[in-house]
């Protein structure tokens, strides 16, 4: 029997998979594991490095008290079918500095409690994607990431400037962080970068500093993307920004593409990515897929409408080759409403449908952002009552379409609580959800059963 050691945490077993080696192994709901090979475990890190292992020694502590020593022999890396009550086995770090560009503190007041956390732990990076200032995290997470090897770790930079990276991020430590960039780097971890630009702060010659400072980290730092500052109308007493505009999106872009040229003939990758959005305010093509490197910074909106309309044409061409368009006479009325970001180009793929199926008729409504300001025009920071006011006595059709973004992950609720069968209700028309592809817009407005 091993002996559990002082502060040693309890990580309760939410639930054991059928048929699994815990399920063997006895081991149930509401038990705790304690400790593998006599390692305490701090979070889902050390678990999952010590659970990989053929031969394994578990202490589980059964919810009488009791406690097991359970020899487990495995193939490697094999799982023990256990999940817990946190997903980190830790509770989440929040963030600590005051960024003067945050969108959360642009937020009006009285929405729920959880939209108002701000994470910054470097364990939710790897876990689901998320940005990290490296300021919330220390020596021994550096080193621990380092000797587990866990890649990649995706950095909101900002700036290069340690001095003006304090500045921004309202923090007297965030400058020198950016040290811990160069251990990681030293130690071979994959990283992914993020810059938020703020018109006057850290856009232009800042801007060009930090991706000539940020090129020293290729290969180890994979991609960089820049991200214009959403601004809600929310911002009293918070630091004076000014929107991006037409001009300033176009000298963005040059700079981006310039070094894009030099890390293409220098590296073998474009490196530094500019988001849709300035595409889009720049009134620009958007590039083609070979200058995406993989689509690495998808979820910071780099690629997405190039990836969409590829996707949208893929599928169309596979239809029209396999005779699988509606037939002429098939009379269809729908509609569909979006962000304004993204309006122009689902509007371009409805006239092509159209054109393809004359029986077809698809309404596509660009929606207002109220709620949050005008400012705002991406679809996933739409709410209910925006779509509600503006869509009554519009066209609809038999059904009406909404982009997934549109609700909380896994659930029928918008992002200021309303059902979707409120909406439903309000409208007086079915909604269907369509999904984040090309192929997935496609498929919801021309199978009978797309969407639902």
């Amino acid at each position: 029997m091993a002996k559990e050691k002082p502060n040693m945490k309890k990580h309760i077993v939410k639930s054991v998979a059928p048929g699994s080696i815990a399920e063997e192994l006895e081991v149930e709901v509401g038990d705790a594991i304690l400790a593998i090979d006599d390692t305490p475990i701090e979070d889902i890190f050390d678990y999952q490095f010590l659970v990989q292992d053929t031969y394994i020694e578990v202490l589980v502590e059964k919810k009488d008290g009791e406690q097991w020593l359970l020899e487990v022999d495995k193939e490697f890396d094999e799982d023990l079918g256990i999940t817990f009550e946190s997903g980190l086995m830790d509770e989440y770090r929040h963030c600590h500095n005051k960024c003067i560009f945050c969108f959360i503190d642009q937020m009006p007041k009285g929405m729920r409690e959880t939209l108002y956390f701000k994470d910054d732990d470097s364990r939710l990076s790897f876990l689901q994607g998320n940005y990290v200032t490296l300021t919330n995290m220390s020596d021994h997470d550096v080193d621990r990431i380092c000797r587990y090897h866990l890649s990649p770790i995706n950095i909101s930079f900002q700036t290069m400037n340690p001095k003006l990276r304090c500045m921004m991020l309202n923090n007297r430590f965030a400058g020198e962080a950016l040290k811990k960039v160069d251990k990681l780097g030293e130690a071979g971890i994959q990283m992914n970068g993020q810059i938020v630009l703020c018109k006057g702060v850290n856009d232009g010659k800042e801007l060009e500093f930090s991706i000539k400072e940020m090129m020293k980290y290729i290969p180890n730092l994979q991609s960089v993307s820049v991200v214009p500052v959403g601004l809600s109308k929310y911002r009293e007493g918070l630091y004076p920004l000014e929107p991006f505009e037409k001009e300033d999106a176009k000298e963005t872009l040059e700079l981006i593409h310039r070094y894009q040229k030099l890390c293409m003939e220098k590296y073998g990758i474009h490196f530094i990515h500019a988001s849709d959005e300035w595409y889009i305010l720049a009134e620009e093509e958007i590039p083609e897929e070979e200058r995406y490197d993989g689509y690495l910074q998808l979820e910071n909106g780099v690629g997405m409408v190039r990836l969409l309309l590829n996707e949208f044409h893929e599928e169309v061409e596979r239809r029209k080759k396999e005779g699988l368009l509606p037939m002429k006479e098939e009379k269809r009325v729908y509609s569909l409403a979006t962000g304004k970001l993204i309006y122009p180009y689902l509007k371009r793929m409805a006239e092509e449908l159209m054109e393809l199926c004359p029986g077809l008729t698809l309404h596509i409504y660009d929606i207002r952002n109220d709620f949050f300001g005008e400012r705002i025009t991406v679809a996933g920071l739409l709410t209910a009552q925006d779509i509600i006011a503006q869509m009554k006595g519009r066209e609809k059709g038999s059904r009406l379409y909404l982009p997934c973004n549109v609700l909380r992950s896994g659930e029928d609720v918008f992002l200021d609580d309303i059902h979707l069968n409120e909406v439903e209700n309000a409208l007086q028309v079915p909604i269907y959800i369509v999904k984040s592809s090309g192929r997935d817009f496609v498929e919801a407005i021309l199978d009978q059963d797309g969407g639902k």
